[in-house]
């Protein structure tokens, strides 16, 4: 990447500071965010039991956003379904409430498909400016312990790709996938777009976005006016009608010939895109670097959660810069 170039030449130049100016609110949501009662409060007891059905079949006992909760405060803690019921079962008990707590098979049965609760967006004025990239979370089995312990051949390892996408304004994850590790991320990128309905003047993305599939979609969703910036490769060339129509491509490749590559990402806001660096950091950091679920719908479910388990931190507090000059 071009953050390479100057490699050699990166001891000369001293690392630009920042101080944080909301310290003292954004200390207390950082407190925030390990208290329980931020991710159970009174609404979710009232609405615990799952109401009655009117066609046939089985009466569930839990609603949708009682096994939701169980699996937050799971994920939260970084616990297994089974240390989860054991937690909430104390939990209920010392907070006094009057519920029932479901079992780690019916976490594990109701996980597939789960219709998650939908929560008011974090506040935006204005449209989105989106930042998409993806990371690959792993599937730990047996194949890696035999290889370490037993010299044993592994099984090829597996991993699944999720995708984010990530609002700069707000900080708010907008939309989110996980699929199989041989999606590509222009083929997701579709379905991701389908998950909103806000109005989208900018897109960054790396160069695994680059080309023509994913110029001609984000047009035909949010209209010619949409600023596409996405790094062209180092062998591009413009298009034929470029002198008399250029696209968003051929001025980024006409900037980048001009004026060099680092030149344009901070012209074109191209160093932006490391928020969603971050965020991937964020989602490692907090939620983990790999799934617990075994299957895929549940692996889904999953990530569902952790979105909005990062969009709730979020929206507890989030720091504000300055440069120390």
């Amino acid at each position: 990447m071009p953050h390479k170039f100057n490699a050699s030449r990166r001891h000369k130049f001293a690392k630009r500071r920042y101080r944080v100016t909301n310290w003292a609110a954004y200390n207390e949501s950082l407190r925030q965010r390990g208290n329980v009662t931020v991710w159970l409060n009174a609404d979710d007891v009232d609405a615990w039991n799952a109401s009655r059905r009117k066609t046939p079949g089985g009466q569930p006992v839990y609603s949708d956003l009682a096994i939701s909760v169980c699996l937050t405060l799971g994920m939260i803690y970084q616990q297994p379904l089974r240390q989860t019921e054991g937690f909430m079962r104390g939990l209920v008990r010392l907070m006094g409430l009057d519920v029932a707590v479901p079992g780690f098979s019916t976490l594990s049965r109701r996980a597939s498909g789960l219709d998650l609760p939908t929560k008011p967006r974090i506040r935006r004025s204005g449209p989105i400016h989106l930042v998409v990239d993806s990371t690959g979370l792993k599937i730990f089995g047996e194949g890696e312990w035999l290889n370490n312990k037993h010299k044993a051949k592994a099984k090829r390892k597996s991993w699944r790709k999720l995708h984010l996408g990530l609002d700069l304004a707000s900080g708010e994850i907008v939309c989110a996938d996980l699929t199989r590790d041989d999606v590509g991320d222009p083929t997701a990128l579709p379905g991701l777009l389908d998950q909103f309905d806000a109005p989208v003047t900018r897109f960054l993305a790396d160069g695994a976005y680059e080309g023509a599939p994913t110029s001609d979609l984000l047009t035909s969703r949010f209209g010619a006016a949409v600023e596409i910036v996405i790094p062209p490769p180092c062998t591009a060339v413009p298009d034929p009608q470029s002198a008399s129509d250029p696209s968003h491509r051929d001025r980024h490749i006409a900037e980048i010939r001009d004026r060099g590559r680092m030149a344009w990402q901070v012209s074109s806001g191209y160093n932006q895109r490391s928020r969603a660096e971050t965020q991937m950091g964020r989602w490692k950091t907090v939620i983990g670097a790999k799934l617990k679920a075994r299957t895929l719908p549940n692996q889904k479910t999953e990530v569902r959660i952790g979105v909005n388990i990062l969009n709730e931190m979020t929206e507890l507090g989030r720091p504000e810069f300055e440069a120390v000059v």
